[in-house]
């Protein structure tokens, strides 16, 4: 390891990235939308509504987004915020979109999770919060939507705690819901922070009440303020103390109470980044920890965005810086390739929006045009520190479709399109084996992104396409214990299944149900199966 460069040790400091994770419309893309206005990225929040809102979130730039109202890519948006540089990503909520989102994870350091108070912990939550748990990444929690007719507080905690594992600690508590909502209590300030309503636009002005036992209290919320006292006493004798150590090896999560879409309790989360969720940390690079502060510029891709401009038909990787400087114009070393590249005109974000950089630091998120060299995983480092980042574990395909272009003379378009879909990670791409070049099998992770698939496609590449479900729904990735090719021919059973290749060659097999398995696997006993390439591991 090299000494840190002093210089850097600063600009790492100052550096917090994170994600926010939730089940679909728990509210958080309209988080994201506040936390821009109060880091001064956006004059006017735009609401999530679907598709006939005049205005769009703004993480949400892509034309299919817009029409659903749903997140399906993850955003990258940095802002400036109380001499801090923030970045954000944005991930989407959808299920079927995991593999991104498990990605967008791997680039962070802290993770914002919003419950929706009225539904408590959901499926995509639970999913997360484990992919979350894997890298010990910590979490902060903001239960919202309390302007509407919510569960229990308690309750809410009670069960974060139990289906989650994760030990809350309620730094605001909420007083009153739906019409009723009238603020948050803070237990670290002990002061009270009176609700107003406030859509679009930044208020600096928030009305403070100090104690809870203060009067003033009682006059306003006569009706409240009984079980208020109640439950914060309760909360307060049942829960340990926020312990700084814990948060940051992800064991406790500190929980803030609001409205996200009325820009309520949105800046204490915020400050809460700012004072607690930790700088740029070490990233494994198999033999060693490489940490943030070394001079040796490092980084690794873990997003690859096609048509991010329609117009330029463009191609952007998204780097996750890891330690030195970045600077525009930079000769590095691409591992994958072993050649030395030159990473010309870098940007930053803010959603679709871009500029031109100079420099970054660990901790940013640049993006590079890409001709083509780059794949997911990539690791990029400085010629005389040459090494490769951990890959990233692999999600096995559920669901299959065959694909191909309605009219063959569009066929160049076609796969041009469907390869840069796969490059992006959103599909994964077999081929038959003995069925020719016409068509593909397409593998993902759940239906949505069939969808997604076909519009992308029209819409990008001008190319219709026919797509046939397959009846399979388990892949297994072949191999024989004693080296030799495994073909269709020396298979027992391959015609139980679909006998495809994956984008490298390797034989994989596809099936209906674990039954057909289990009599391939009963008929060839030298045989061995992999949920994913036998090079990688499995999230």
């Amino acid at each position: 390891m090299t000494s840190p460069n002093p210089a850097l040790v600063r600009d790492v400091e100052e550096r917090r990235t994170f994600a926010i994770i939730s089940h679909p419309d728990a509210g958080k893309t309209t988080l994201t939308e506040k936390l821009l206005l109060f880091g001064g990225a956006i004059q006017m929040a735009g609401a999530v509504k679907g598709r006939k809102a005049s205005r769009h979130a703004t993480s949400d730039w892509m034309e299919v987004e817009k029409q659903r109202g749903i997140s399906v890519t993850s955003s990258v948006m940095q802002f400036h915020y109380r001499d801090h540089v923030i970045n954000l990503l944005d991930t989407p909520g959808h299920e079927d979109f995991s593999e991104d989102t498990y990605r967008v994870l791997t680039a962070v350091d802290a993770a914002v999770m919003v419950i929706d108070a009225a539904k408590g912990v959901e499926a995509q939550t639970i999913k997360l919060l484990e992919v979350c748990r894997m890298r010990k990444t910590p979490i902060i929690t903001f239960i919202n939507k309390f302007d509407r007719e919510v569960r229990d507080p308690l309750d809410l905690l009670g069960e974060i705690e139990n289906v989650l594992k994760l030990q809350c600690v309620p730094i605001t508590w909420p007083i009153g819901m739906g019409k009723t909502f009238r603020g948050v209590f803070s237990l670290l300030k002990n002061h009270l922070v009176r609700f107003t309503a406030g859509e679009d636009r930044l208020t600096e002005d928030r009305e403070l009440i100090e104690g809870l036992d203060n009067p003033e209290l009682d006059r306003l919320f006569p009706m409240e303020m009984p079980y208020v006292r109640e439950s914060v006493e309760l909360v307060q004798g049942a829960t340990e103390p926020f312990d700084i150590e814990k948060f940051l090896a992800g064991e406790q999560s500190p929980v803030f109470f609001g409205s996200g879409v009325n820009n309520f309790g949105v800046q204490d989360v915020l400050d809460a980044l700012v004072q607690w969720a930790p700088p740029p940390q070490p990233r494994d690079a198999g033999v060693r920890k490489i940490e943030p502060t070394e001079a040796p510029f490092s980084g690794f891709v873990f997003k690859i965005q096609a048509n991010m401009n329609p117009a330029h038909r463009d191609r952007l990787a998204f780097i996750r810086i890891c330690s030195g400087k970045f600077e525009r114009n930079m000769s590095v070393w691409h591992e994958r390739s072993g050649k030395i590249i030159k990473l010309a005109q870098p940007q930053q974000f803010l959603a679709q929006d871009r500029q031109i950089i100079d420099t970054a630091y660990p901790g940013d998120i640049v993006g590079l045009f890409d001709p083509g060299i780059f794949g997911i995983g990539d690791t990029i480092c400085d010629e005389s520190h040459k090494f490769k980042y951990a890959d990233f574990p692999v999600f096995p395909p559920e669901k299959f479709a065959r694909v191909q272009a309605k009219d063959t003379m569009k066929r160049k378009q076609f796969v041009k399109g469907i390869e840069q879909l796969t490059q992006e990670g959103a599909i994964q791409l077999f081929q038959q084996a003995g069925a020719g070049m016409e068509s593909y099998i397409v593998g993902t992770v759940g239906t949505l992104q069939f969808e997604v698939l076909e519009y992308r496609l029209k819409n990008e590449y001008n190319v219709d396409i026919t797509m046939n479900m397959q009846p399979y729904e388990v892949a297994r990735w072949l191999a024989f214990k004693d080296g030799s090719e495994v073909t269709p021919a020396s298979l027992k059973g391959a015609d139980r299944g679909m006998f495809v290749y994956d984008r490298k060659g390797n034989p994989v097999l596809l099936v209906s149900n674990e039954w057909a398995l289990g009599w391939i696997m009963d008929n060839n006993p030298d045989l061995i199966l992999n949920h994913v390439p036998f090079d990688r591991k499995e999230a």
